[in-house]
C-alpha cells in the first residue's frame, strides 16, 4: 500500500510539473487531481496486467516469480494397485499453471488421469524467503482405468527454483493415504490443454 500511495503521490507531483503548476497544496493543484488518478489507474492496469512479470521487478516488488506456462517431468508415487505389487514407475506429466497478478489455477495432465487445482497460491517460505507453489486439486482418472485408480482429491508442495534452470519440485499426497514426489521443468510459455509428450 505504501508503494501504492507513494507511487499515486509521485504521478500527481510529475503531473503539477509538467503543467507548470504551483508545487502548494491549493485549488490549482487538486485541478489536476482527477487526471493523476485517470494516469495512476492506467499504470496500475497496465502493471497487474503485463509488467509485473518483468524480471526487473522480481523479488524487490513483486514477491512471487512468473511460472505461467507448460512444465514437464514426472511424478513418483507410492501407490499401487495392491499391496503384494511394488510402487508404479515415475509417471511423465505436464503441469500446466495459467497464473495473474493475484491468482494461479494449475492443472496436471498424465496418460490415464487429469488432475485440476481447486485453491492454489504462491507463498514464501518462512525460513528461506524460496517461493512455493500449493495447490489443492481433484484428479479424475479415464473410465477406463478407474477400477484401479478412483476419483480423489489431494494437495501438493512445490519449492520453486529459478536457477540455474526453472524447476518445480516436491512431494503431494492423497486422500486415498498416497504420496509422491513432484518434479517438472519448464517447458513452454503455451498453454496445453491435453497431455502429450
Amino acid at each position: 500500500m505504501w508503494i501504492q500511495l507513494g507511487s499515486f503521490i509521485c504521478v500527481w507531483l510529475l503531473l503539477l510539473l509538467i503543467s507548470g503548476t504551483r508545487m502548494l497544496i491549493g485549488w490549482e493543484a487538486l485541478k489536476r487531481f482527477p487526471e493523476a488518478v485517470v494516469i495512476y489507474s492506467c499504470g496500475h492496469l497496465f502493471f497487474i496486467l503485463r509488467a509485473w512479470r518483468w524480471k526487473i521487478f522480481y523479488a524487490w516488488l513483486v514477491p512471487f516469480p512468473d511460472l505461467q506456462g507448460t512444465w514437464a517431468g514426472t511424478i513418483e508415487t507410492t501407490w499401487s494397485v495392491n499391496s503384494t505389487e511394488p510402487p508404479k514407475p515415475p509417471i511423465p506429466v505436464l503441469l500446466v499453471i495459467r497464473q495473474s497478478f493475484s491468482s494461479a489455477n494449475c492443472v496436471m495432465f498424465s496418460k490415464e488421469s487429469g488432475s485440476t487445482s481447486n485453491v492454489a497460491q504462491l507463498i514464501g517460505d518462512e525460513e528461506t524467503a524460496q517461493p512455493q507453489l500449493c495447490f489443492i486439486y481433484s484428479n479424475r482418472p479415464r473410465a477406463s482405468v478407474r477400477d484401479g485408480s478412483e476419483i480423489h482429491a489431494g494437495a501438493a508442495i512445490l519449492k520453486v527454483v529459478m536457477k540455474p534452470k526453472r524447476i518445480l519440485e516436491g512431494q503431494y499426497w492423497t486422500d486415498r493415504k498416497t504420496t509422491g514426489d513432484i518434479q517438472v521443468l519448464f517447458k513452454s510459455k503455451k498453454l496445453m490443454d491435453r497431455f502429450s509428450m
